[in-house]
């Protein structure tokens, strides 16, 4: 409970609205985040996952066009085997995917991933000492599907209309 309470927390810092456009976030469902592909699309709503606790630095974001597949994926690259613990936020009203990387860092080195169809753009705020927020805006409307990879450690988001 403390961690979702802290989860609310962070997206509301960073979430800009007034209070008309608010979103009910104690009344949006809570998805753990799966280890694997499950093809599993959601317009809205928190996800979280319970990977390793320890420290991990963001070397890399990078993305592909996989139109014949349907969708856009986005993958979040660690130095660790495994994807830090992670609890994000997907928005329908907002268009804005709002992601927290515990116990993490961003590598100088991370720069613009190129040109997307789907992801206007992806902004990375250090929160703390060892926190890593990252708000990504998406052009209109559309669901995505969050799992994680080991060995290198990442994260993996489809986009599809």
């Amino acid at each position: 409970m403390m961690n979702i309470l802290k989860v609310l927390l962070l997206i509301s810092i960073f979430s800009i609205s007034n209070t008309a456009n608010s979103q009910d976030l104690l009344n949006e469902r809570i998805r753990k985040i799966p280890e694997k592909k499950r093809s599993i699309f959601f317009k809205k709503g928190i996800f979280h996952s319970t990977n390793s606790n320890t420290s991990s630095v963001l070397k890399s974001i990078r993305h592909g066009n996989g139109s014949s597949r349907g969708y856009e994926r986005l993958v979040f690259d660690f130095k660790t085997k495994e994807a830090p613990r992670v609890y994000g936020y997907k928005s329908e009203k907002e268009n804005k995917i709002y992601i927290d990387f515990f116990k993490t860092k961003l590598d100088k080195k991370v720069g613009s991933f190129g040109t997307s169809k789907l992801v206007k753009k992806v902004d990375f705020y250090p929160v703390g000492d060892d926190t890593l927020s990252a708000e990504l805006v998406i052009s209109g409307q559309h669901s995505i599907d969050v799992f994680t990879l080991t060995n290198p450690g990442r994260l993996v988001i489809d986009i599809k209309k």
